[in-house]
């Protein structure tokens, strides 16, 4: 399929309305193989569309008499100051792949990329874009120790502040789209190419998860802590439980994620999940979010139900397929603006106090 992929090209400004009319005009521009890779899910995709549809279970309460102009988004983790509560999550689809994204990331400024270990691109090219703004890796664990320690060595030379291991996706979830499709990846994975057998252009999902390791344990967040000394996130929690183990093992933070609904089906939606872990992780360490956002509400919400940072992905990702570089940073644009929307309506002045904002349960939300 590689050979047939043309990956969208064009870089432009967007005019964005909101960012769930984003897929529609990507699929119009994107190969179908690639298209249904990056907006499908797993199985029905009932947790796929849950993620987005979850939101709509709790109700932002509007303060008034509030005393609010001009919303203050900037905010902090580990001591890095950010501009704005949301960060990029590890994901990519344009000709330039993570270095297109890191570009339009740079261009905004003032926010984290996440950079898989999975990526199209080499750290040079990514940093090439990023231009000395500030990145996190995540990393699927090779079998091999000896090559995760490699890894691992070169994401914290080419500047990584945080290690995000991943720890749902030990197979790959049944994406029927992409069975139908005998979707390959269209490029190589010159991070992770070491421990494939081949380059990653024309192999599965599932062969190169097959590839990599499927038993995650405590012992994997003991490896990277002790071989990088850096914070370590465990992404893919939706339970009190495994948040506690993660904590327990020396995690310096958690990440409420369904993998985008990529992963295990007919689990609930993200959103729906956060409470519950956050009142077990009770401000022990900081809480990244991420599946099914879509507008300055979600952000809102998921700040106010207990996590301190939101990670973007479809919507960034069809951004760059539609305007490359550019078209991420109108996304990114995008949200800031909406998310100053919300805060002003809801009477909050900064992000503390979105943290504080009460929301109310709806009945018959779905």
């Amino acid at each position: 399929m590689s050979a047939e992929y043309k990956a969208p090209s064009e870089v432009k400004d967007l005019t964005i309305y909101n960012t769930i009319e984003l897929e529609d005009l990507a699929k119009e521009v994107m190969p179908k193989g690639g298209f249904d890779y990056l907006a499908g899910g797993s199985g029905e995709e009932f947790t796929l569309k849950r993620n987005v549809q979850c939101f709509k279970s709790q109700g932002i309460l509007p303060r008034v008499l509030a005393d609010v102009e001009f919303p203050e988004t900037e905010t902090e983790i580990f001591g890095q100051k950010l501009k704005v509560p949301f960060i990029m999550a590890p994901i990519a689809a344009h000709e330039t792949k993570e270095a297109g994204t890191a570009k339009g990331i740079s261009e905004f400024g003032g926010t984290i990329m996440s950079i898989s270990a999975y990526s199209g691109a080499t750290f040079e090219e990514i940093d090439e874009g990023l231009q000395g703004n500030p990145r996190w890796f995540q990393i699927y664990m090779a079998k091999d120790d000896e090559l995760n320690i490699n890894i691992l060595n070169e994401a914290k030379a080419d500047g990584a502040s945080a290690i995000i291991l991943t720890a749902d996706a030990t197979i790959s979830g049944n994406r029927d789209r992409d069975d139908k499709n005998e979707f390959v990846y269209p490029f190589g994975m010159p991070i992770v190419s070491r421990y494939l057998t081949g380059t990653g252009e024309n192999m599965s999902l599932n062969n190169i998860y097959g590839q990599s390791k499927q038993k995650i344990t405590p012992r994997d967040v003991e490896f990277i802590k002790k071989h990088t000394d850096l914070p370590v996130f465990v992404k893919g929690l939706q339970t009190a439980e495994d948040a506690n183990v993660a904590i327990g093992a020396g995690a310096d933070g958690v990440w409420v994620s369904t993998h985008g609904g990529r992963q295990l089906d007919e689990a609930p939606g993200s959103f729906e999940c956060l409470a519950e872990v956050a009142d077990a992780v009770a401000g022990r360490v900081p809480i990244v979010f991420d599946s099914g956002v879509r507008r300055g509400e979600h952000i809102f919400k998921a700040l106010a139900q207990g996590a301190d940072l939101v990670a973007l992905g479809r919507p960034v990702l069809f951004g760059l397929a539609l305007g490359g570089w550019k078209g991420v940073r109108s996304v990114f644009e995008y949200f800031e603006t909406d998310l100053k929307r919300v805060m002003q309506l809801a009477g909050t002045q900064n992000i503390d106090q979105v943290k504080a904002a009460r929301l109310k349960a709806l009945d018959n939300w779905n």
